[in-house]
Formats: C-alpha cells, sequence, structure tokens
C-alpha cells in the first residue's frame, strides 16, 4: 500500500495561544491524522480519524472530557493534520508516526528487532534442532516465531527429552569418538557414534516435526503402536522407553492446556488496577501453545479496556515490519469501531486475519487465562519495591507530610443486606503490602447494614489493641469511605487519644472510577492529581481492603449459612456430591481441579463442570 497525503493543514502561533475555535473552522471532514504539539515543539499526542473535523473537535467540546484528556488539552498550542484517502491508510500512518515520535500520550511498545524460530537442518543426514534468530537464509525448516529466546529453549528442552535428537554443532558433531553427556542422561540417542540407525533417527525426526507442527496427537498415537509392538517382541526395556516418552507427552499436553484445538492464534488479555494497566500475551502456533509475554504500558487517556486494546493492537501488529500476523487475534476487549484495525490487519497480512472477543471452547480458555495472567502479573508489578517507594514519596508531597510515611493502614467493610458484616485492615511499608499483619474483624452488635457503626467498632478494636503494644502505629490511616466515615474514625481516635496518626478518606468520584476520587485529609478535602504516584498508591491499598474484607465476608457468610459451597449449585445434588467427593477425595481437591479434570467424573457434564469451577473460584 503506498499512502499519498491529499493535503496538510496546520495552525498555532508560536507567540500566541492555541485558537481551536478558528482552527476547528479550517479542518476538513476527510479522513486523516493528527498531530498535537506542545509549546516547545515536541509531539504530545498522534491520532487517526475516519472523520478530522469531528474527532480533533471532541477534544474542545465543554464538558464530558476525562481529567487526563483535559491536562493534555491544555498543553496543546499547535495541531498537524495530514490528510488520506482512507481510514485505513490513516492507520498505518498513525503507527508510523507513532514509531517516530514516540509521543508521552500515546500507548508505546519497544520494536523487537528479530524473532527466534526452532530450526531443523535436514539437509544433513542426522538432522540437528537449534535456536535461530534473524532472517531465514539457511537450509531446513524453521518453526515459529517464538514469542522469546526462553520459549525456544523450552521448546529445545521438550524435544530433546521426547525424541532424542541432538542439537551439537556440526564440527562437534563429526569429532566425536563416544558418547557424550547428552546421551548418557538420555537427551540424546548418539548418532555421532552410530548408538542409533538412520532409519530409527529419521522417525524421531519425523516425530518431532509433527510435534512442532501441533499434531502431538498424532505423535501420542505412534508412540502407543510402538510400545505394543515392542511388547508384542518382549522387547520390554524399548516398550518402557516409549511408555516414559507418552507419560512425558501427556503431561506436556495438560501444562499446554491444547487437548486438540489447532490453529495459529495470538491472545491477549487486559487488565487494569490502581491506575495502572498490563497486556498480557499468548502465542500459539499449529495448536500449540510456544510461549506467553506481559506488557506494562501507560494509559494517560483514561482510554477505555476496548479503546486500549484496539490501540494495542494497532501499536503490536504495525510497529514492526517483521511482526507475523496469525490468522486470528484474539483480545479480552475490543470497542465497536474496529473495521479499519480489522481491513489494516488483513491487508497487511494478505489474507483473512480474525480479530475478535468472541470465542467459545478452547479458545475461549485461552483468552481466560490470559486475563487471569495479566491480572496476577499486573499486581505483582503493583507491588515491586522500587516502585513502592517512589509512590511513597509522591503520597508525603500530596499529603504535606514532614517525613516519607513509613506504615499505611486502609479499612474496608463489607456485608450482603447487613448480614455477616466484617472490616478489613490492610497494612503497607515502602516495601509494598504486609500480608501477615492484615487483619479481619467480625463486626457484631451493631444495625444490619449500618457501615459507620461498623467501621467505628473495627477501628476501635484495632487502636485499642495498638496502644497496648500489641502492633505498631501506623503513620497514615487511610478510610475508604467519605467524610461521615472520616469523622467517625477522628472520633475514636481522639477517644483513645491516638494523635499521631493522620486520617485519609478515599471517597468514590461522581462516576466511580479510578482517577476520579475525592480525599480528605481529617476533615478538609485536598487535590490529589488522578494520574499521579500518590493517588496510584492510595487506589491500590484501598482496592486490596475491599477485596480482603470481600473474601472475609464470604467465608463468614458460607460458614454461617452452614452449608457448602457445593450444596448452593444448582443441579449437583447428593450423588453428584457423593461422586465428585470420591473421585477427588475431599472439598479442597475438588476446589483445586480444573473444570476439564471435573469433567472426567462420571455423571458431571462439560456444562455442570463449568458452573462447579466457577462457583468455587468466583
Amino acid at each position: 500500500m503506498v499512502w499519498v497525503p491529499a493535503r496538510r493543514y496546520s495552525f498555532g502561533m508560536d507567540d500566541a495561544a492555541f485558537d481551536a475555535e478558528q482552527f476547528l473552522k479550517t479542518l476538513t471532514r476527510k479522513p486523516g491524522v493528527y498531530r498535537m504539539f506542545d509549546s516547545q515543539g515536541k509531539v504530545l499526542y498522534v491520532g487517526k480519524a475516519r472523520n478530522l473535523k469531528n474527532r480533533v473537535s471532541s477534544y474542545f467540546r465543554a464538558s464530558g472530557l476525562a481529567t487526563k484528556t483535559m491536562a493534555m488539552v491544555a498543553k496543546i498550542h499547535r495541531i498537524e493534520t495530514t490528510v488520506t484517502k482512507s481510514e485505513t491508510e490513516a492507520l498505518l500512518l498513525e503507527q508510523s508516526l507513532i514509531k517516530t515520535d514516540r509521543p508521552p500520550y500515546n500507548i508505546l511498545l519497544r520494536d523487537d528487532k528479530s524473532y527466534p524460530f526452532v530450526h531443523l537442518s535436514t539437509q544433513s543426514t542426522y538432522p540437528r534442532l537449534s535456536f535461530h534468530r534473524g532472517l531465514k537464509k539457511g537450509e531446513g525448516k524453521y518453526f515459529g516465531p517464538f514469542p522469546s529466546a526462553a520459549a525456544v529453549r523450552d521448546s529445545l528442552n521438550v524435544l530433546q527429552k521426547l525424541f532424542q535428537i541432538r542439537q551439537c554443532e556440526e564440527s562437534y558433531f563429526k569429532n566425536r569418538s563416544r558418547p557424550c553427556l547428552q546421551h548418557q542422561i538420555q537427551r540424546c540417542s548418539a548418532p555421532c557414534v552410530g548408538l542409533v540407525s538412520e532409519e530409527e533417527y529419521a522417525e524421531d525426526v519425523e516425530l518431532a516435526i509433527l510435534f512442532l507442527q501441533g499434531k502431538s496427537i498424532d505423535v501420542l498415537d505412534q508412540f502407543k503402536r510402538k510400545m505394543e509392538a515392542a511388547a508384542a517382541k518382549m522387547d520390554y526395556e524399548r516398550a518402557a522407553k516409549y511408555r516414559d516418552q507418552i507419560l512425558q507427552l501427556q503431561k506436556l499436553q495438560e501444562r499446554q492446556y491444547v487437548h486438540g484445538a489447532a490453529g495459529d492464534v495470538d491472545v491477549f488479555g487486559y487488565a487494569e488496577e490502581a491506575g495502572q494497566n498490563c497486556v498480557q500475551g499468548i502465542f500459539v502456533r499449529a495448536g500449540r501453545v510456544l510461549g506467553q509475554r506481559t506488557y506494562y504500558n501507560k494509559n494517560d487517556l483514561s482510554l477505555t479496556p476496548g479503546e486500549f486494546m484496539q490501540a494495542f493492537i494497532g501499536q503490536y501488529y504495525f510497529a514492526s515490519v517483521q511482526r507475523e500476523i496469525p490468522k486470528s487475534i484474539l483480545v479480552s476487549d475490543l470497542s465497536t469501531d474496529y473495521e479499519a484495525l480489522d481491513q489494516a490487519l488483513n491487508e497487511k497480512a494478505s489474507r483473512a486475519v480474525q480479530l475478535t472477543k468472541d470465542v467459545r471452547g478452547q479458545r475461549a480458555r485461552w483468552l481466560s487465562l490470559a486475563k487471569d495472567n495479566a491480572q496476577l502479573n499486573l499486581r505483582s508489578h503493583l507491588a515491586g519495591k522500587s516502585h513502592m517507594l517512589a509512590r511513597f514519596q509522591d503520597l508525603q508531597d500530596a499529603v504535606g507530610l514532614d517525613e516519607i510515611p513509613q506504615r499505611l493502614e486502609c479499612f474496608d467493610i463489607s456485608h450482603t443486606m447487613g448480614e455477616a458484616t466484617v472490616a478489613s485492615c490492610v497494612v503497607f511499608d515502602t516495601g509494598g503490602p504486609l500480608n501477615s499483619q492484615y487483619r479481619r474483624f467480625n463486626i457484631d452488635g451493631i444495625t444490619a447494614g449500618d457501615d459507620y457503626a461498623a467501621m467505628e467498632q473495627a477501628l476501635r478494636r484495632r487502636y485499642t489493641r495498638l496502644i497496648k503494644g500489641e502492633g505498631e502505629m501506623p503513620d497514615l490511616l487511610i478510610i475508604d469511605g467519605g467524610l461521615g466515615q472520616v469523622r467517625r474514625a477522628l472520633a475514636v481516635l481522639k477517644e483513645l487519644q491516638v494523635d499521631s496518626v493522620k486520617t485519609l478518606g478515599i471517597a468514590k468520584g461522581v462516576e466511580r472510577i479510578s482517577g476520579s476520587e475525592r480525599y480528605f485529609l481529617g476533615e478538609n478535602e485536598i487535590v490529589i492529581n488522578g494520574r499521579s504516584e500518590a493517588a496510584h498508591l492510595l487506589q491500590h491499598i484501598r482496592d486490596e481492603a475491599h477485596r480482603f474484607a470481600i473474601s472475609g465476608h464470604r467465608a463468614r457468610r458460607g460458614k454461617k449459612r452452614n452449608q457448602s459451597e457445593l450444596e448452593e449449585i444448582v443441579g449437583v445434588g447428593p450423588k453428584r456430591r457423593r461422586q465428585l467427593l470420591m473421585h477427588f477425595g475431599s472439598p479442597a481437591g475438588i476446589r483445586g481441579a480444573s473444570a476439564e479434570e471435573l469433567a472426567k467424573v462420571p455423571g458431571i457434564s462439560g456444562t455442570i463442570a463449568h458452573q462447579i469451577y466457577n462457583t468455587l473460584h468466583e
């Protein structure tokens, strides 16, 4: 595709404020790309539009803009637009400009220069498996690309165990007079000294190719036939070897979570928490999971998950000319206007590419796995110690403390219509969450649903103990609630004569989204930038207190109702519960089983298995 700009527009004087109203009058309604510059001439943001006038005008409307977008608009000194023939061409130009200009408000990905492959040197009498990166110039077969070098090495390790194909260099191979250590540990059949025939080695190579092509079920069938043939000939040593290979392959299939699925698929799951977000990629080729990769990105314009993922996919596949586009791309979130992206992917791949978030079966499980890993990796990232210290330093400035706070405590309340009320107390220091010092309080003796009374009881019990020396006083007490909750907290601290602890309340904003919270230091409302590290820290500890309170409430509610979780599942009666317990041995065994393992129990269909799994893991 050749892009030809139809016309270039720009407006804005170096010595004058940006006149948005006058500039918008000059804009065309054609598709194109716009670039926003600050007073220093640096690019703030690059975007594409189906209709330039409508899209750029949306940044200057009287209301409805997110706080982060308003902050960017305030910096605009000049806007430059480039008209294209179509929205698809605009998307391609947008990604090219993002790569060149690297604007601070755009999603930016590092451009990997090359991708690793597994190489099989088929031109040799005894082919070699090896790691390869770069252009595919040599003879032989290439399998991949893999998401990382570690994924290639993991695959080579598996291939060694299963098929014992050599991986040594030609010079080493040709000069051996006795088997090396790889043969001693059963990772090579030692073709260098003739311990395996050419025909047998060729069979192992064919099986390795089938495996790399994702046909592991065919490989398993051949291993079984060979084992039975060897056993029939009473060659029990060889039969035992095939048995061990079968067991290894079965374990690998379970770990890769494929179960006969096929195709080339890239899967992307999205997670957002405490002002940060994460995209987890899982990469499948020929039905085999080759590996996964985690991406942490900024979302400075408060994009919705669908908008963010659309921008991410555009950057991921168009920022590099070497990036391979598979037949299917699965995403956890997708905005409604993705036609241009879909068309651009099809044109770059020169074939049909399926971009979707609505899938079933194995692909739905891959997508669920990507989302779960994104959430787990994001939480691990948020807990990074160096990152946490920077947040504490920013919190000191935001709240106006004399010193960096060394210890934070946050309280939250959870109940269901007043039933089984539980208060949580989570503790952070400059290294992150202190899980061993988390505490829960079962709240009794109050009016059902009275969150103020519940908070008061929890604080009184907690700080009475701290006064007695049963714990360490925090520098800052954080309340998940507004001014009313803060006043109750201040009253308790005053009653207990605790004057060394400052109190900060976090009230959800009107839109009830992260970044729009209101903050109360004592009884005075203060302003904390929703994009700041301090706000992200407060959101993180607030979310952690909320999670800890909910888990405690659910446990108390379940115990109070005096019935097992299985009894709450529609369609699981006494007979099926008995079958589950007989198969797994205990409720803990049932909880630890996957949906596929649950479906193996007699009388448990796939639908009921997923229903049980989802209920136990809510």
